[in-house]
């Protein structure tokens, strides 16, 4: 039904000239006026960049489900009308401020943003700004901030995986589901049961790197855990579907099991019967992501670094399902809202 309201309230996009003060340059961007509608592009004017800032010509943008949330008001941020959306994006370093010295112009960087990477340009602070190592490409370095992030915090911060554990990874297909596979089994050497809605996403997951696969769509999650590792069970589950997903994973968890929470793609949020816990001596944790970017910048910092790491190793394989143009934004969010993503989404500023 959202994505019926979305798409059919206004063109995909309007493109509008908003002067701004004196004669300065201006630069595209998407821009949410009012929730709920679509997005405009607008020519806005650059500003200046204050001492710690950095003025960075993005290339890249990724597009995730909180984006969306966020431009209909859903979101636990709620920025001020009108705001730009993009929480992650790589590009070059056109500008420093003053006390800037951990990254000069031409750098190639990734950037964590607030809400404003949707645009040909974004001013940040420094310290949310990492370089980019050699042989990384800015398309690949543009999916590790939010969804590879996610993945390294959920399986080695949260859950402690260890090398020969199994894990069950819901909404297995999507963005962060295909990092937690990646991550899995390419740098902690775990096995994985992927779990998705559709035979489709159940092959990509199978050839990113599961050993099993699940299509939840067509009976009980919890059975055809148990026909593939019997009643022993998984030892961690990385849970974005929440809902009946969730608690039927949980019921799979192995003895001293981890199940961790990182979104709500289902759109339910299952209430945690405490029996399964201590039946089983089992944990339920939870993962926000922007929260230790807040709470804890270096530990958020740290695992960032080592999703670069891991790229220009060639131990991790980001893979980009989609690429919009900016004046495609709206496409770009219909096409996560119903559900035909399958890996990172981005938004191409070039």
């Amino acid at each position: 039904m959202a994505a019926v309201a979305w798409g059919r309230c206004l063109p995909r996009v309007w493109l509008r000239r908003r002067a701004g003060p004196g004669c300065g340059r201006h630069y595209r961007a998407a821009l949410c006026a009012e929730l709920k509608q679509p997005l405009a592009i607008e020519e806005v004017a650059s500003c200046p960049v204050r001492p710690h800032e950095v003025r960075v010509d993005v290339h890249f943008c990724g597009v995730n489900f909180a984006d969306i949330l966020v431009c209909r008001g859903q979101y636990q941020e709620k920025p001020q009308l009108p705001f730009t959306p993009g929480m992650e994006f790589s590009g070059t370093v056109l500008e420093t401020g003053t006390d800037v010295s951990t990254v000069k112009e031409g750098d190639q960087v990734i950037g964590v943003s607030g809400f404003n990477g949707m645009a040909e340009e974004c001013i940040i602070d420094h310290k949310t700004l990492w370089q980019i190592p050699e042989g990384v490409p800015l398309r690949e370095a543009a999916t590790l901030p939010v969804s590879y992030v996610t993945a390294i915090l959920a399986l080695e911060h949260r859950a402690c995986t260890r090398p020969g554990e199994t894990v069950l990874v819901t909404a297995a297909a999507g963005a962060t589901g295909l990092a937690v596979i990646d991550v899995a089994t390419n740098v902690l050497q775990a096995k994985v049961i992927a779990a998705a809605g559709s035979d489709e996403k159940c092959r990509l997951a199978m050839r990113k790197g599961a050993q099993s696969i699940v299509n939840y769509s067509q009976g009980s999650l919890k059975e055809a855990v148990r026909k593939l590792v019997g009643s022993d069970g998984v030892n961690v589950v990385i849970d974005a579907v929440g809902g009946d997903v969730f608690l039927e994973a949980l019921r799979s968890l192995a003895w001293e099991g981890r199940i961790v929470v990182v979104g709500f793609a289902g759109g339910t949020i299952a209430s945690v019967p405490a029996n399964l816990l201590l039946l089983k001596n089992v944990s339920a944790m939870g993962l926000y992501w922007g929260r230790y970017k807040e709470q804890n910048f270096p530990v958020f910092s740290r695992i960032l670094s080592s999703a670069l790491q891991y790229c220009q190793q060639g131990r991790i394989q980001p893979h980009i399902g989609a690429v919009f143009k900016l004046e495609e934004v709206n496409d770009a969010f219909l096409h996560v809202i119903q559900r035909k993503s399958m890996g990172k989404v981005l938004i191409s500023l070039k």
